[in-house]
């Protein structure tokens, strides 16, 4: 297995439906949705092994001081192989001039994203606000 890393935007919906499906994100039952977010977002990298997608990182950003990554996925029989921590170093690479990079994690997740360099902030909590579409 080789991995491959790309910078795109272009994805089909059926290989974003299936790589959300897979951690069981309910953005994978909008794939429509998905592939015109993959568009607009200002970064993205992506980990294919052949055809298949098993991984994605995505940002936005203000151009100048800080990012925000929104999606950080990678399908789980490919997860505990590194893929994770190389698509958040290309990220932190990308973005290493601004101030910050910003993410939500589940305290599940803390170890993980604590291991690539991320530090939790200890006074702030993360708010949203989420709609459910029709």
């Amino acid at each position: 297995m080789e991995i491959v890393y790309k910078d795109i935007h272009d994805f089909r919906k059926e290989d974003l439906q299936d790589l959300f499906l897979s951690v069981e994100w309910s953005s994978g039952h909008f794939p429509d949705k998905l592939v015109i977010a993959m568009q607009n977002f200002e970064t993205v990298y992506s980990a294919w092994d052949g055809d298949k997608l098993v991984g994605l990182v995505c940002a936005m950003d203000d151009s100048i001081m800080t990012a925000y990554l929104h999606y950080m996925l990678v399908r789980p029989e490919y997860q505990q192989q590194g893929i994770g921590h190389k698509l958040l170093e290309m990220m932190k690479e990308h973005y290493e001039s601004y101030l910050r990079i910003c993410l939500i994690a589940y305290n599940a997740e803390l170890d993980f994203y604590e291991s690539c360099g991320f530090k939790k902030a200890e006074d702030a909590s993360p708010m949203f606000i989420t709609s459910l579409w029709t």
